[in-house]
């Protein structure tokens, strides 16, 4: 058997709990494909699924990180393919489960950008580039170095602007250069959950009101207190990075809230926008999304 189940999509779209669902079904294992998930004591920031939540199924590549560490697409490859391969060796339809897109993509396909290994100083001097200079010349200095790559990624999208600079300056590559092949070595069924956009706009604005109401401002001030400031990678995830802007500002609970929202709606759109890109997706309507139906597709895939 060499199938494997890949839900994804959108923030908010109700990924964890229908790969919980179908990974009882199946008798497996979900592997989490989270960027944020990976940090240990970032939970209510990164609705990180709950014991209970779980409901007794095995989740792996969740709480493994200091939020000290930095950690990219490269790391996670390394650690979460093996995991997979196991469960695949064991008879097992591996369930993977994310909103990350390019982690997804790392353990699918053959993506050369993986196998550079992240310098943390290389890292530590364009984040200082950005912090003097503003996102505007930092990702003027991408434009110059690897334009192709400049055009696919968003002057806001600092974490992968710097990651394409650091792959340039560590290979003497440009990314755009880099072929990866799309073809995967694995039989998968990827599917995502295609609400419309006012609704799925909804349950991010609840979903935020909870992170708030649940002590995501309180969560973050336990990290600043151990010296965990927006220097580290884990704080510039969607929901700490404004809370530590707010902290240092004296804004009001409520701008703060605003801010989220609104960064985490541009983050679906993103989200949305990638995986519409993923070969073979198929995008389901919120009333097939359920174990029964995609185990009928796994059937039949």
């Amino acid at each position: 058997m060499n199938k494997v189940l890949v839900i994804c999509g959108a923030t908010a779209s109700g990924k964890t709990s229908l790969a919980v669902e179908c990974a009882k079904k199946l008798n497996t294992e979900v592997i989490s494909a989270d960027s944020q998930l990976i940090y240990k004591g970032l939970n209510v920031g990164t609705a990180k699924p709950t014991a209970e939540e779980m409901c007794g199924v095995k989740h792996h590549m969740i709480d493994t990180v200091e939020p000290s560490e930095s950690f990219n697409v490269g790391n996670y490859r390394e650690k979460a393919l093996p995991i997979m391969k196991n469960l695949l060796a064991s008879g097992k339809i591996p369930v993977i489960c994310g909103g990350t897109g390019f982690y997804i993509n790392s353990l699918l396909f053959d993506l050369s950008y993986g196998n550079i290994e992240g310098s943390e100083e290389v890292r530590r001097k364009y984040t200082e580039f950005l912090d003097q200079n503003g996102k505007g010349a930092l990702f003027e200095r991408l434009k110059e170095v690897d334009p192709q790559t400049a055009k696919k990624l968003h002057i806001n999208d600092v974490k992968r602007v710097i990651r394409a600079l650091e792959i340039y300056e560590l290979s003497g590559k440009r990314k755009s250069e880099q072929h990866d092949n799309m073809v995967s070595a694995f039989d998968y069924l990827a599917v995502a959950i295609n609400f419309k956009r006012e609704e799925l706009y909804d349950r991010i604005n609840k979903r935020v009101d909870k992170m708030l109401d649940c002590g995501l401002v309180e969560e973050v001030q336990g990290l600043l207190s151990r010296g965990i400031d927006e220097k580290y990678q884990c704080m510039q995830a969607i929901g700490y990075k404004e809370v530590v802007l707010g902290l240092k500002n004296g804004d009001l609970r409520s701008t703060m809230r605003d801010i989220i929202k609104q960064n985490t709606r541009h983050y679906a759109k993103r989200q949305i926008v990638f995986f519409k890109k993923l070969p073979n997706i198929v995008w389901l309507e919120p009333e097939q999304a359920t174990a029964e139906y995609i185990t009928e597709l796994l059937n039949e895939h």
